[in-house]
């Protein structure tokens, strides 16, 4: 016999090949299972078939179906930093059989294992790979084997017809029946309302509104647990009663073991870092009050000592935080220097933050840079008529030397509106024992295209006869107005903060991705070329915003303890999503939206910036036509016409799913794209890529630079800005530094708030970023391969413009006052060695923390 084929094979391959019968074929190749610590992998209690997809079996209409074979001869090896085993199989299959197109496997073991891939060999040197990246669960308790597709893919119409039957059992079986409550290894994809943030049985305080399924509360959908209902309201979820890390979430949707544990013990990590300053006042009830000085703040990151818990506060501990933390906390603080590291924002200058330049630069290069928009009308006008108390007057002398009319004729006039979608729940939020107005803030953009505050007014709810109580504030450098307006800065920073953590963070992009996921693992096949482009955007959403609803949002969570909203936070969020238009998500149309952008049919964003030194818009346009070229490279080599796109049976399901399922609540259609033609896919499929990498990156991964030295962003404040004849004012006039101390967050909130926003801020060690994929045989088109290496050198020669408009001199909004160069859309495409961290850069493929 011949067996040219096998001479590219590892020996160990090719000794089986001369002794096949001669009237089978043999099939060999490997698999690879993720090595888990303390177990020994599958081994031979795997089995595994083949299933053909050029021959049908004539008995059953389906893809031939091979003989069994067995994981066997693992070896222990080293693949993209992963431990794991690889095992040999080996398949004898009729003449007949074909080109294999999907193989399942059967799990006799009593463990889980998580298989990474698949390589069989073929006659001619051909491959078939198969990119698994799975959780094989024990047939005993899933009662089913698992199906996996090789790595080719097809249009619904164009798959093999012995794999049709396949395709579509197990989106089938993906869907599940919306019955039952979800256990760990069921891998079901369905819909849900936010009716699990409340605690009802723990007491009416506990108790929140369900978010989704109403007029009064829309809200995107998450994935279903189907958790038995609480005790005193049939509404709502019940929840466990200490913090639950395992809640439900599809297997393949789930953080990897070394994820996870990189997450517990950053997480330990930082709450040791505030813990042990406050332990002994906050666990024995007393208050922690303010910081003293600004110099008590700064200590947090220059504390070097090393202590230990006492005993009695471990006990105390157990209260808050799983059994199961405990002894890691415990152990933590005897290795754990306690420190923060220092921010960005006082790294270099101390004092900088206080500066008016880098209160507006951060307007334009901060975490919270898609907010701002330039002033079409003034006065301001709320949507229920009410103009603001803002006069020309006074302004003037603040717009070198023009009036207000000639600013904004010059698209010189701006505005950070906190105003109209806050005001309506002042009342309630300050009843919660903060002090926070709705705050409009007014800016001039001066000829060096740095932004000057010109005026700030905070609004409170008047009486019957005043419906409105309004202070305008105005900039000054020197006595008792430049402290008042420190203190009035303060006060729109603290809506700034509720606002970017609650909408531009949590809702516009963990939230509304997930209905995506969800409806592309429902109606799209892994076979499907829209799946393979989306789904490295979707890795560890699912998880994390299943943490996030156990121990952030939910009631009594971490962002009601830090943030000024309290208890209505998430129903703050709910009025938001209100007016959440899925086509205003993209970059140009956002911009265009907030007028910091002209329409250009010459530009390739279609767009043009209303000044060139908006860091934040410079660089997310071209991070934006990066990704739109290669989804439209990519979309160009399966869809030849508009035809394919409406003849696309799943791709339609997907489309109308997300709107009248995942997105329910939001179903006008001028929200959304028609899915009519190949423009309308691209453009969706961009704003989705956009969303959950670029615009997650712009406003997650610099929290700590910014946010990890609360001054400069408090997320609430606890005094409101005294009146001139008050005692308050009095008080206010003997130490203005004390004074805006006392303003802000308690040291429990504040050192909280810092311990969370440096979980947030750190990368994984595992991170893929935009430009990357952790297999390199992701798909077996030589073409698709060609377009994404173009797409990623097309991301590293933006990380070379991002680094020269960073040291270009002219560029004023790149550094600022406080030296803190803007890489939030620096990509780290080049960067390949995955070390994870602070670092205050990069763009990571999916909303992954």
């Amino acid at each position: 016999m011949d067996h040219g084929w096998c001479s590219n094979l590892p020996d160990w391959l090719i000794s089986g090949c001369a002794n096949q019968a001669t009237h089978l074929q043999v099939i060999q190749g490997t698999v690879v299972v993720r090595r888990t610590f303390g177990r020994s992998g599958p081994g031979k209690s795997a089995s595994i078939h083949l299933y053909s997809s050029t021959s049908i079996d004539p008995a059953n209409g389906k893809a031939r179906l091979s003989e069994h074979a067995t994981f066997k001869h693992g070896r222990k090896a080293k693949q993209n930093g992963e431990s794991t085993i690889i095992y040999r199989i080996k398949f004898h299959v009729e003449p007949d059989f074909g080109v294999p197109g999907a193989f399942i496997t059967k799990n006799h073991d009593t463990h889980e294992f998580f298989l990474i891939s698949a390589t069989l060999q073929l006659l001619g040197n051909k491959k078939i790979h198969f990119d698994c990246n799975s959780w094989v669960y024990p047939f005993s308790k899933t009662k089913c084997s698992r199906l996996f597709f090789s790595n080719a893919c097809y249009l619904p119409n164009l798959t093999p017809e012995a794999l049709r039957p396949l395709r579509e059992e197990e989106l089938h079986f993906l869907s599940g029946d919306g019955s039952g409550e979800r256990k760990e290894w069921d891998r079901i994809y369905d819909y849900d309302c936010y009716n699990d943030l409340g605690s009802p049985d723990k007491g009416q305080d506990y108790a929140r509104p369900v978010l989704g399924g109403s007029v009064k509360y829309p809200y995107p959908r998450r994935g279903r647990t189907g958790r038995p209902p609480s005790k005193k309201d049939p509404l709502t979820e019940s929840r466990p009663e200490i913090i639950d890390l395992d809640i439900y979430v599809p297997p393949d949707e789930r953080f990897s073991p070394q994820k996870m544990k990189e997450f517990i013990s950053n997480s330990i990590e930082d709450v040791v870092h505030f813990l042990i300053p406050e332990a002994k006042t906050l666990l024995k009830n007393e208050s922690t009050g303010s910081f003293q000085s600004f110099k008590g703040i700064h200590e947090m990151y220059s504390n070097n000592r090393n202590e230990e818990l006492e005993g009695w506060i471990t006990e105390k501990l157990k209260t808050l935080v799983p059994e199961e933390l405990i002894n890691e906390i415990t152990h933590a603080t005897k290795r754990q220097q306690l420190k923060f590291p220092t921010p960005q924002i006082i790294e270099k200058k101390e004092m900088a933050w206080k500066e008016d330049n880098e209160f507006g630069r951060q307007m334009l290069a901060g975490v919270n840079a898609a907010v701002i928009e330039r002033l079409r009308i003034f006065p301001p006008i709320s949507k229920d008529g009410k103009m603001s108390t803002i006069k020309a007057s006074h302004l003037e002398g603040e717009l070198d030397g023009l009036t207000v009319d000639e600013a904004m004729r010059q698209w010189r006039m701006y505005i950070l509106d906190h105003h109209d979608y806050l005001f309506p729940f002042l009342e309630r939020i300050n009843k919660q024992g903060v002090c926070m107005y709705a705050s409009r803030t007014l800016l001039f953009l001066r000829n060096d295209k740095t932004l000057k505050p010109v005026a700030i007014e905070l609004s409170l709810p008047g009486s019957e006869d005043v419906e409105v109580v309004s202070r305008v504030f105005l900039p000054a450098s020197t006595g008792t107005q430049a402290s008042l307006w420190h203190l009035a800065k303060a006060h729109v920073v603290a809506n700034d903060s509720g606002h970017h953590q609650l909408i531009s963070h949590w809702l516009k992009t963990h939230a509304v991705v997930e209905p995506f996921i969800i409806a592309t693992k429902r109606q799209l096949s892994v076979m499907h070329p829209i799946y393979r482009l989306l789904n490295p955007h979707f890795k560890d959403t699912m998880h994390i915003n299943a943490l996030a609803r156990s121990i952030l949002i939910n009631s009594g969570g971490i962002l009601e303890k830090t943030l000024f909203p309290g208890k209505i936070s998430m129903e703050l969020s709910s009025a938001l999503y209100k007016n959440w238009n899925f086509r205003e998500q993209a970059l140009p149309n956002d911009l265009l939206k907030r007028h910091l952008a002209l329409e250009d049919d010459e530009s390739p964003t279609g767009v043009q910036l209303v000044f060139d030194d908006y860091p934040y818009g410079a660089d997310g346009l071209e991070i934006w036509i990066a990704i739109k070229r290669w989804v439209g490279d990519y979309c160009r080599i399966y869809y030849i016409s508009d035809d394919t796109i409406l003849s696309d049976a799943e791709l339609q399901a997907w489309w109308t799913e997300i709107q009248f399922e995942g997105h329910a609540d939001k179903r006008n259609e001028n929200w959304w794209y028609k899915m009519d033609n190949l423009a309308d896919l691209i453009e969706t499929l961009t704003t989705i890529i956009w969303i959950a990498s670029a615009f997650h990156a712009s406003v997650n991964f610099g929290q700590y630079g910014y946010a990890g030295y609360p001054p400069n962003r408090p997320t609430l404040c606890r005094r409101f800005i005294p009146i001139e004849g008050t005692v308050e004012f009095a008080e206010f006039l003997r130490d203005p530094d004390k004074y805006y101390l006392n303003l802000l967050p308690q040291r429990f909130e504040m050192t909280l708030g810092v311990a969370l926003v440096e979980v947030l801020s750190r990368h994984s060690s595992e991170e893929v970023y935009l430009g990357q994929r952790r297999s390199l045989e992701w798909t077996d088109n030589e073409d698709v391969q060609k377009k994404f290496k173009n797409f990623s050198e097309t991301l590293m020669d933006i990380e070379r413009r991002v680094n020269e408009r960073n040291k270009n001199p002219k560029l004023k909004n790149r550094l600022g006052p406080a030296e803190i160069p803007y890489t939030l859309l620096y990509p780290d495409t080049s960067n390949v060695s995955l070390k994870g961290g602070i670092t205050g850069k990069g763009i990571p493929n999916s909303v992954s923390i």
